[in-house]
């Protein structure tokens, strides 16, 4: 394989706006088709993507034997069912988060993984951003000393009742839409899952907009919120007895702001910036790697089950 193909299911503005460029842009794949029943939609995915191929169903997208990955941006109650039936085509699958509603359905996820012998992967791009490879090495090497705390917050404010994270019925809310990086973020940073979570929500129309969430993390204290009815704030930090490691703009770098990584230490303070990086770029080059070359994956299913497990005892908490 050279070029890893691949094939969109539906129009969405995520979709045109972010990852549909990204996955042009990165080294080895580039867009080829598109599935949506309005073709006026797919024409402004033609300013990467000027050869696209237009199929009017998602499933004559999954027939399509010139693709060989397919990238899902659905309302979140339609990942596990349209990964599902990617991998039964034989294609690798990239997922939006979150991709799937309760840890449980992610054991079908795998078992079809497995069985087609495909990747399939849940778009959690952080992963791939330097300033989270930076953390994870710094904390790894104690430069914070023994971890205390983490912190972090996430928020937004989004009123739209049109909206999918505002809608029940599609799988919205904060935490499934936010709530994955708070969770995900602090398990990646410190290679440690969260225990003993409780939650408090506040639920308008069947969707979460405010959760307060409390954990730990081995020895460290966790504590979080996600909002969609809050100003925007998004940040984590890590406090041990010798320092404090903290991302200012930890989630949506490049959007939100400069990604930027300070350690604050009794002798120094150290800070590191990632101006020009584009996570969602490294996240599609590292499946296209992955794809053509079977180099390990840096986000696997399991990985993101574990966030999964963690949130749903998040809602469990709060009854």
């Amino acid at each position: 394989m050279t070029d890893v193909r691949w094939g969109i299911l539906g129009a969405a503005k995520f979709a045109r706006e972010f990852m549909g460029p990204a996955l042009t842009l990165a080294p080895g794949g580039h867009v080829a088709a598109l599935a949506t029943s309005d073709r006026a939609k797919a024409e402004p995915f033609r300013a990467f993507a000027p050869h696209l191929r237009v199929h009017d169903s998602f499933d004559a997208l999954l027939a399509d034997p010139a693709i060989d990955a397919v990238y899902i941006p659905l309302p979140n109650g339609l990942h596990v069912e349209w990964t599902l039936k990617a991998i039964r085509a034989g294609k690798h699958v990239l997922c939006e988060k979150p991709m799937a509603m309760r840890a449980d359905e992610f054991d079908a996820l795998i078992a079809a993984r497995d069985a087609a012998g495909v990747l399939a992967a849940e778009g959690f791009m952080i992963v791939h951003h330097p300033q989270w490879q930076r953390a994870r090495q710094l904390l790894a090497e104690g430069a914070v000393g023994r971890l205390w705390r983490i912190d972090g917050a996430f928020s937004f404010n989004n009123r739209d009742p049109g909206n999918i994270r505002n809608r029940a019925d599609l799988g919205g809310g904060g935490l499934r839409d936010i709530g994955v990086y708070v969770m995900g973020g602090a398990r990646l940073a410190t290679g440690l899952e969260g225990t003993d979570v409780r939650a408090r929500i506040q639920w308008e129309n069947g969707i979460d907009v405010y959760a307060a969430i409390t954990a730990k993390f081995g020895d460290a204290d966790y504590a979080c919120f996600t909002s969609i009815r809050m100003h925007p704030r998004q940040e984590i930090t890590f406090h041990g007895d010798a320092g404090v490691l903290r991302l200012p703009v930890p989630f949506n770098a490049r959007v939100f702001g400069e990604a930027r990584l300070e350690l604050h230490r009794a002798s120094e303070t150290i800070i590191e910036r990632w101006p020009a990086v584009n996570h969602y770029e490294l996240q599609a080059a590292a499946f296209n790697r992955a794809v053509r070359d079977g180099e390990p994956y840096a986000c696997p299913l399991e990985f993101s089950r574990g966030t999964q497990v963690m949130m749903d005892a998040a809602f469990a908490s709060a009854g």
